[in-house]
């Protein structure tokens, strides 16, 4: 079965991949990368040569030729056109077989994946209001993030640490300690403030605190693991197994927050999943807010002993129109799939439909006028 043809479909702020066979068969893939979709359009279009007349069962061979087979490799842009292809690969194993993907990573560990929600509130008011709403729809983790600009595109980590702990103390007063509640720093402070702010919010017990700081410098989550109790979470930003190495031997992090769709995909993912098994770390993964990317990483954790949670939100009619897709949730949790490959598929002429949209991410600024992470 070999690869005849690699599409690339840049769809709004999503970069969809379809790897087609010499018999006729197809798998989808994501390769998004938020903000920067078009230099992993480009990159698409540069491997695509490599790939044609390859056999695509070879899996593993593909991806190592691909991420070793030149002198530059890694990278955000790279590891997410590479993941496009793994995912696409692995769904297209999947029907070649008749079988869904997480029976060939090694079979299902679980019925079910347990979800998390996102909750918004620009006032501890509307954060309560919001949060209640998806309590009683059934969801059981709730993520929120009110480290945020405090004035426009202004950011103020005083400010922001403060508005933190209020919004968390009126949440946790008010729904009480049975829901899980993640939360999520945006890598927007620095490790003395992320220690103030992990200190003040260890009494409403989080589930754990998401990217407090950013997530290259193990030397700077050393010294947060030594001033705090809270559990931790990062990994959305880093794109190979070498990249999570120190954090997960040296356990820094109790959480890894791999996103598939850039560290190389499935192959790659599964990969860092059992280096953070030898560690008793539990993924809970990133997702680009697609059924492709929903999909591949429910597969993941479907074959992984050490899933705890797995980011989610359903997605618009739109995604639906050009993303068809077989998955279901209840309860809070997405279920078990039983058809061939990912469960999902992409509609061409929707596809189309729906062109690129240039987005550039916020750019923020302290008080001073200096550059402030977003």
């Amino acid at each position: 079965m070999k690869i005849s043809d690699l599409k690339v479909f840049p769809v709004r702020q999503f970069v969809f991949v379809k790897i087609v066979t010499d018999e006729g068969l197809y798998g989808i893939g994501e390769a998004s990368l938020s903000g920067r979709s078009m230099a992993v359009v480009e990159a698409l279009r540069h491997i695509k040569p490599l790939l044609i007349g390859q056999d695509a069962t070879r899996i593993e061979h593909v991806w190592q030729d691909i991420f070793r087979g030149t002198f530059w490799r890694g990278g955000p842009v790279l590891q997410s056109a590479l993941a496009g292809i793994d995912i696409a690969l692995w769904d297209l194993q999947g029907k070649a077989l008749g079988v869904p993907v997480y029976r060939l990573l090694g079979g299902a560990t679980r019925e079910k994946v347990l979800l998390y929600r996102h909750v918004g509130g620009a006032t501890p008011e509307s954060l309560v209001e919001n949060a209640k709403r998806l309590l009683s729809e059934g969801w059981k983790v709730l993520r929120i993030s009110p480290i945020d600009a405090v004035n426009g595109s202004r950011f103020s980590p005083k400010e922001a640490v403060r508005k933190g702990i209020e919004h968390f103390k009126a949440l946790r007063d008010a729904i009480g300690e049975g829901p899980e509640v993640i939360f999520e720093v945006h890598t927007r402070l620095t490790p003395t403030r992320a220690i103030e702010l992990c200190n003040a919010i260890e009494e409403y017990h989080p589930f754990f605190v998401e990217d407090p700081i950013r997530s290259e410098n193990p030397a700077s989550f050393a010294l947060l693991r030594n001033h705090t109790c809270v559990p931790l979470a990062t990994g959305e930003q880093l794109t190979s197994k070498w990249a999570f190495r120190e954090l997960i031997e040296r356990e820094l992090v109790d959480y890894l927050r791999i996103d598939i769709c850039h560290c190389g995909g499935i192959t790659e993912g599964k990969k860092i999943a059992a280096m953070g098994e030898v560690h008793y770390q539990e993924l809970a993964l990133h997702y680009t807010a697609s059924p492709v990317s929903t999909a591949a990483m429910l597969h993941l954790n479907l074959s992984v002993p050490n899933c705890a949670v797995q980011e989610y939100a359903p997605p618009s009619d739109w995604m639906n129109e050009v993303i068809p897709n077989s998955l279901k949730t209840e309860e809070g949790y997405l279920l078990r799939p039983e058809v061939p490959g990912l469960g999902i598929d992409l509609d061409e002429d929707k596809a189309l439909a729906y062109p690129y949209t240039p987005l550039e991410p916020p750019h923020w600024r302290r008080e001073d006028g200096s550059v402030q992470d977003w």
